[in-house]
């Protein structure tokens, strides 16, 4: 073997052991990047759709602790459970709520994180809402934050993130939920940036 051919075979393999620590550092980290949890006080604070267990409850504690005086609940149209819609579901709910006129609904049609940030758009284009606080699941946050800062531009946005154990952890390879959580925000959240934000 040449002194040409030695180096070669050195500087890949010193390649490599790069990128397997800088993989072995991102892995450990993936959890972490997808979280953001940055509450800032706003004129509205916004549940996004999902996780109608934990997201709301968060965003009255947020209300309760003055974040925002009012609150906007976002719910898929045509979701039903049974024979009762979600709308209805969400309006019982927000009727027997102490702040219930402090809450209102937002009747989502999209099916993605994009779409949904126009639909609210619609609904609170007369509410004068300039800085709005995001309610979201906390795998969810960042890309949630990224999409509506880029779609709804003219405002300013936060986020507070929704913790369910049974759902997610940022320490993803413990479980095997977490880690299918994981991987599927990753590829959604590299899809919003490499693909739709450009269309």
């Amino acid at each position: 073997m040449t002194m040409t051919t030695s180096a070669a075979v050195k500087r890949r393999l010193k390649l490599i052991l790069v990128l397997a620590a800088v993989l072995l550092v991102f892995a450990a980290l993936a959890g972490n990047i997808l979280v953001v949890d940055a509450p800032q006080p706003a004129d509205l604070i916004v549940v996004l759709a999902g996780e109608t267990d934990r997201r709301p409850a968060l965003g009255l504690k947020l209300m309760r602790d003055r974040y925002a005086h009012k609150m906007v609940i976002d719910v898929p149209e045509r979701a039903r459970i049974y024979n009762t819609t979600l709308l209805q579901l969400t309006a019982n709910y927000v009727q027997g709520l102490p702040e219930a006129a402090q809450v209102t609904m937002c009747p989502i049609e999209g099916l993605s994180t994009r779409d949904e940030s126009h639909d609210l758009a619609k609904c609170i284009e007369h509410e004068g809402a300039s800085r709005i606080l995001l309610v979201t699941s906390d795998y969810h946050t960042r890309r949630a934050l990224s999409i509506f800062r880029h779609e709804l531009k003219g405002r300013s946005f936060s986020v507070a993130a929704a913790h369910d154990d049974a759902e997610f952890g940022v320490r993803w390879w413990t479980h095997r939920q977490w880690a299918k959580t994981c991987l599927y925000e990753w590829l959604r959240f590299l899809w919003w940036g490499v693909v739709e934000r450009w269309h």
